[in-house]
């Protein structure tokens, strides 16, 4: 496998995998009738924002490091979510369920979008819900890919590679 040989297309393929990956969890999601939490709709939102900074990428490539950067830093927020879910499903017991009591930010935001446009954000499932594809749950699947887009960002941000690159 080679490596894009501009940020252009580095970026491009970012924003395809993240744009992709918000697909693919629709249809499965739709497929197996499964219920997402709140927690899975804001990872589903940080997924649509690598996406568009990756688009903001590839319309201004030269701000490669401020792009890649952004994505970097949703992916890490990603990350950290991804992993908050995975413990909550692992220790139920000891998890603050979300959906009840005072509602926090995240809880407010995937709310209103879901009021906006629910198709794609209604959350109606709960956060220590464990249900599975191949084993693992949508949580289980989202750490080791914000853990790439993280890396992507930084590379994209930070590679050698690019700084003969001419933009035009």
């Amino acid at each position: 496998m080679t490596l894009p040989k501009t940020p252009r297309a580095a970026f491009a393929l970012i924003a395809l995998a993240s744009a992709g990956l918000v697909a693919a969890g629709l249809v499965i999601g739709e497929l197996m009738r499964l219920n997402p939490c709140p927690l899975c709709i804001f990872q589903r939102v940080l997924y649509l924002l690598v996406a568009f900074w990756a688009l903001c990428g590839v319309a201004a490539p030269g701000a490669r490091k401020t792009w890649g950067l952004l994505i970097a830093l949703t992916a890490a927020g990603g990350l950290a979510t991804a992993g908050y879910q995975t413990w909550m499903q692992l220790y139920p017991e000891l998890a603050v369920q979300c959906g009840y009591g005072e509602m926090n930010p995240i809880e407010k935001l995937v709310d209103w979008l879901g009021m906006q446009w629910p198709f794609m954000f209604m959350a109606t499932g709960f956060c220590t819900s464990k249900e599975s594809i191949l084993g693992l749950t949508m949580a289980n699947w989202s750490i080791p890919l914000f853990f790439t887009f993280l890396v992507a960002g930084l590379w994209v941000a930070t590679s050698r590679r690019f700084v003969r690159y001419r933009f035009r």
